[in-house]
């Protein structure tokens, strides 16, 4: 009986002392951690973010005027600071060479049986540089996704003719349509071509010589935008164009209804037919396309460690720092979309912590990766292009951290209804003391501990971590720069505020940001990086 008693007793205590140091912070906050993050202040980040985010810089679109001032702002900062340039040639800059594409109206025809048609009025191009004259078929949406028993094709034969789909939804120049209702992103995770295939993917490999899209009601409805927005012309990173094969010259074109009218007309299945069949007469379609190549860049730097094997790995700290640049068919008086917000906040903080890091005694004993990605609001042009050319050895990043909006916080006196139907408003901002952490445990259990322990360790902001969930429909993990890095197999952690009312608006001003929120935030992920650079062991992907 006594025996048992002291073994309880044991086992009790044993359990009491596990459990509290099971809660102790693995990360230890250091006095020289602190006074290294306290080099960044609100006013740091206020001065930097009125220059960045100033009319001046037109909006910084990719590429512009105002985004290589940016960068070169960046660079003659680094430079001043010390740090080791990483970009090409031994400069602070990855060049990027852009292939624009302007679509000539003159070049551009469209013909169904008798009927021609006006460029831009009645029909626009999406991709493609050459002549078709082919007979029409009707394909519904156009996809292919075999694990659901979708086929587009079944019954009829597309080889030598113009593909005419249709579908709900915004089309683009990569899928042509949306996905058909109940295929999920796993629906699509097999072999493109064999498992599954969008519209575009499925006409050229079926032998197809072009496409038309039909405009569903919604886009009908707003074609002065549309319109608008597709006459600027293509544009995309020449060498990432390159890489895929579907980006040749097949020429697709986005159609209004008047021209789907003239295409079904006669036609006894109508674009509602729930079955594909031959249209009985032929199109005369001519896409025709001027091209010259545009140039833009990625900002890289380097922070020598200390450790003389362990810098030779590095921890890499990013943002974009482009935005969208100048709209001149914007409402009001204001058309240039500054991006205080997005991602003139996440810029101004990686150039903080750099200016922080250059002041410290002691270094750390990892390298520190500093990159400035262009073109994320393109389509994450930056850090795909820097993840498959990259100016270092990407193999020795150890963890990506990336700050993509952090400027703005909940004001219950601003919170707008939530009932625009897909537009963001401000009640899905983060509060004061509040910030989103997306992904960090999704790939390394170590980062993930990091992360947390420190910011426990340190400022105590409240991590919410909602975004994380697989079932959010945002899909914040897949929409900023550090996507890429974890596409190359590389633990990624990314801080944000959240959206709100001013997301891709020419409202997004300096004067809305909460710059004490922004220095809390900024000097915990500072102090992050630093933990990371000195964990012993670099963090294992283990999920």
């Amino acid at each position: 009986m006594k025996r048992n008693l002291f073994t309880l007793l044991l086992l009790a205590a044993f359990v009491f002392q596990s459990t509290a140091l099971a809660q102790a912070p693995a990360v230890a906050i250091t006095a020289a951690d602190r006074k290294a993050a306290e080099a960044v202040t609100a006013a740091q980040l206020s001065d930097y973010l009125h220059f960045v985010a100033s009319d001046e810089m037109e909006g910084r679109d990719t590429p512009s005027r105002g985004l290589d001032l940016t960068a070169k702002f960046i660079g003659m900062n680094l430079s001043r600071w010390g740090f080791k340039p990483a970009g090409d040639n031994g400069t602070f800059y990855q060049k990027m060479a852009l292939k624009s594409e302007t679509a000539d109206p003159a070049g551009n025809t469209l013909m169904v049986g008798d009927k021609s048609f006006n460029y831009l009025d009645d029909f626009i191009r999406f991709s493609g540089n050459s002549a078709v004259n082919a007979p029409l078929v009707y394909a519904r949406d156009g996809w292919m996704v075999k694990s659901k028993g979708i086929d587009a094709y079944q019954g009829v034969s597309v080889k030598d003719k113009t593909v005419v789909v249709y579908g709900q939804g915004f089309p683009n120049r990569q899928y042509a349509t949306s996905p058909p209702a109940g295929v999920t992103p796993n629906d699509l995770a097999g072999a493109k071509g064999t498992d599954w295939a969008d519209p575009v993917a499925y006409a050229r490999q079926s032998g197809a010589k072009a496409m038309i899209v039909v405009a569903s009601p919604q886009i009908q409805g707003a074609w002065a935008q549309v319109r608008g927005f597709m006459s600027r012309g293509g544009l995309a990173p020449e060498k990432l164009r390159e890489a895929q094969p579907e980006a040749d010259d097949f020429p697709v074109v986005l159609v209004s209804s008047a021209v789907g009218d003239a295409i079904f007309a006669g036609e006894s299945g109508g674009r509602d037919s729930e079955v594909s069949y031959a249209i009985g007469k032929p199109a005369e379609l001519k896409v025709n396309v001027k091209t010259e190549t545009k140039w833009t860049q990625n900002v890289v730097a380097i922070w020598e460690g200390s450790d003389p094997v362990l810098k030779n790995e590095m921890v890499a700290i990013g943002a974009h720092y482009d935005h969208v640049g100048i709209n001149p068919n914007a409402p009001g008086d204001d058309k240039i979309y500054n991006g205080a917000d997005d991602d003139g906040s996440g810029t101004v903080a990686v150039m903080a912590i750099a200016e922080a890091l250059a002041r410290t005694q002691t270094r750390p004993k990892r390298s520190i990766l500093f990159v400035w990605h262009c073109g994320e609001e393109k389509g994450l042009w930056g850090s795909e292009y820097f993840n498959k050319f990259p100016t270092v050895d990407i193999k020795k990043v150890i963890a990506q951290l990336n700050i993509d909006m952090i400027g703005r916080s909940l004001d219950p006196a601003k919170i707008i209804p939530c009932d625009r139907p897909g537009k963001p408003c401000n009640a899905d901002l983060s509060k004061a003391n509040e910030i989103y952490v997306i992904g960090s445990d999704m790939m390394s259990s170590t980062l993930g501990a990091v992360t947390r322990d420190a910011n426990s360790a340190y400022l105590k902001m409240d991590y919410n971590y909602k975004y994380d969930d697989p079932n959010d429909k945002e899909r914040f993990f897949f929409r900023s720069d550090h996507f890429h890095y974890a596409v190359n197999g590389i633990p990624v952690v990314f801080w944000f505020s959240g959206v709100h009312e001013d997301y891709h608006q020419p409202g997004d001003h300096v004067e809305k940001i909460d710059f004490a929120k922004m220095e809390r935030v900024t000097r915990t992920i500072m102090v992050t990086m630093l933990k990371l650079a000195d964990l012993k062991e670099r963090p294992a992907v283990d999920k």
